[in-house]
């Protein structure tokens, strides 16, 4: 998965956040584990929460300028 650098967001294209990193995790709980540590310092934050497709989905830019996206998609039996 991945995604453009939005201006319409407030991105601002910058060396080093012209990439965009995924981490799926296997819960909620762990998602908003590592939300956490990498927002601490960071910007450009967005909380994780429900999304439309089904995800819980939270974004961030780290404080090294490295932009995450942070995903847990329940499965359904």
């Amino acid at each position: 998965m991945g995604t453009d650098v939005l201006a319409s967001m407030g991105h601002e294209l910058r060396i080093g956040n012209n990439t965009t990193i995924v981490l799926e995790t296997d819960s909620r709980d762990q998602a908003d584990e590592f939300y956490d540590a990498l927002s601490m310092g960071g910007s450009e934050t967005q909380d994780g929460s429900d999304m439309f497709w089904g995800a819980y989905w939270g974004v961030c830019l780290d404080r090294f300028g490295v932009r995450w996206m942070i995903s847990h998609t329940p499965t359904v039996d």
